[in-house]
């Protein structure tokens, strides 16, 4: 039995619309089968799900209409009927009645399906493939860090975008911008920091970190190799006092002091990635007591301060790089050897590992290259027995340096340890030095120290066949790896530290 429809719908352009309409309907209902029951296909597959496909039976399903209507002018026109009439609708007509049928449930399913697939959207669109695989070339740099983070069990969302209506709507409108930018490739590289429009850290980091329940102390061990022949090995334990000696005292001083409740702190930074800060303002907020300290050393012409932003510091101004850190050179190789992943009885292994990551890099292929014709033609050239009789072992150690700068390092996007300073610390990057360091002075002559044990104390530091050590209770001075008398004391570590030294 032939089903009868109104003559306006056999037309080119509706038939070509309802044809697009079912073939996009029946392939979104067999993907997402196959993803739903087999767990198959990734992040591409739910970006064709979801967002390609029913555009394409959105699409189809206009043109139907479109069609009909077309065709309905053409024919008016033809008989001279130039007057506009609303379309007729005879339910005893049997075509009428068929296609209102047809109508009637095409929408009920379609508004049934649009409902799971707006879901199904909505949540696609959050998850942390969506955010770190879809656009892989641009995201690649964050995924696989963040992959590598403490937060790596946390989706984006929860800090990029956080709760609210206003602020998922912000985020989504600044996704269609993003996703301008990376069809037409007018992209940073690397990507800056959004450090401007960022909601406030409180709104997002204290959702699962409470203030008032942060631990008193943290024992942080380190272990480092030099640049000599054997790569010796130099350890560190330190105690950070990331709050009070006793957590019942509350943040009444450590590190975390800075977001007390009653303690307000703002600064104004002179560049985009607030690494100089001339001002600071401290405020009692239980005695309304402010103090202000400025840098003598590079103090803000007068007039200055009213330009600049006031800032009020929070959890992102030390932690900025919670998720999307890049390790510098000697932090990474260090690290491999310690794991293992590259062999410490390789001579001189650290040393040339270096040297090789000195070089700038235009690709990753290159890097790969370089890395395996430098350790090889090294190895080779200065030490041919172990070269001959361990040969695997330089392998293992080309493999290890391969790994570590996939991890770290990437030429496309012009993103390394560099481009994205880490505030915590003080070693590769100014960090805590970028307001203690003893040149920050208030009028009253108060000043902003730059005292070690403020922070932390050593109790572990040296060669472990001369080990010095101290009970948790008492600390050590730093003893520099290297001999550099007291230099270490009125110098900034990355007047040395540029992220390849030891």
């Amino acid at each position: 039995m032939k089903l009868k429809l109104p003559d306006s719908s056999y037309n080119w352009t509706t038939l070509a619309g309802a044809t697009i309409a079912l073939i996009s309907f029946f392939m979104i209902v067999f993907l997402f089968a196959i993803s739903f029951f087999f767990d198959q296909g990734g992040s591409y597959l739910g970006l064709i799900i979801y967002i390609v496909l029913p555009g394409f039976m959105i699409s189809g399903l206009i043109l139907i209409p479109i069609g009909m209507v077309i065709k309905n002018k053409r024919e008016k026109k033809s008989k001279g009927e130039f007057h506009n009439q609303l379309p007729k609708i005879d339910l005893n007509d049997v075509k009428h009645r068929n296609a209102a049928m047809i109508f009637l449930f095409g929408t009920v399913i379609l508004l049934f399906i649009s409902a799971i697939g707006s879901y199904e959207a909505f949540h696609y669109s959050e998850s942390v493939e969506f955010c770190g695989t879809t656009c892989h070339v641009v995201m690649k740099p964050e995924y696989t860090a963040y992959q590598g983070s403490s937060h790596a069990k946390v989706a984006c969302v929860a800090c990029h975008v956080g709760s609210g209506a206003d602020w998922y709507m912000r985020s989504k409108l600044s996704g269609l911008r993003q996703v301008y930018g990376v069809i037409t490739g007018d992209y940073n590289r690397p990507i800056a920091t959004p450090i401007h429009n960022l909601r406030p850290a409180r709104e997002t980091c204290e959702q699962c970190h409470w203030p008032e329940k942060f631990y008193s102390k943290k024992l942080k061990m380190q272990r480092h190799y030099l640049n000599d022949e054997t790569s010796s090995e130099w350890d560190i334990g330190m105690v950070m006092k990331i709050g009070p000696d006793f957590g019942a005292l509350g943040l009444s001083e450590g590190i975390h002091w800075h977001i007390n409740k009653d303690v307000k702190i703002e600064y104004v930074s002179t560049d985009p990635k607030n690494q100089v800060i001339p001002w600071v303002r401290y405020t009692n907020l239980k005695t309304g007591k402010i103090t202000v300290y400025q840098n003598e050393d590079e103090p803000l012409e007068e007039g200055m301060l009213d330009s600049l932003e006031v800032r009020t510091m929070d959890c992102m101004d030390c932690h900025n790089r919670p998720s999307h850190n890049y390790n510098p050179p000697a932090f990474f190789v260090n690290n491999a050897i310690t794991a293992g992943t590259m062999p410490k009885e390789l001579p001189e292994i650290k040393s040339i590992s270096m040297t090789i990551l000195s070089e700038d890099f235009g690709t990753t292929d290159s890097a790969m290259n370089y890395i395996k014709d430098e350790m090889n033609n090294f190895y080779e050239e200065n030490y041919p027995d172990i070269f001959e009789n361990k040969y695997e072992l330089i392998q293992k150690a080309i493999t290890g340096l391969q790994n570590e700068f996939n991890k770290n390092i990437f030429p496309e996007m012009k993103v390394k340890w560099s481009e994205y300073p880490n505030n915590i610390g003080h070693v590769e990057f100014d960090g805590c030095f970028r307001c203690h360091f003893d040149n920050h002075v208030s009028e009253e002559g108060l000043v902003i120290s730059k005292d070690c044990n403020q922070c932390h104390t050593i109790n572990m530091q040296g060669n472990p066949q001369d080990l010095q050590v101290a009970s948790i209770n008492e600390q050590l001075e730093f003893k520099h790896p290297v001999d550099i008398e007291e230099a270490w004391k009125e110098m900034k570590c990355i007047e040395c530290h540029t992220g390849l030294n030891p």
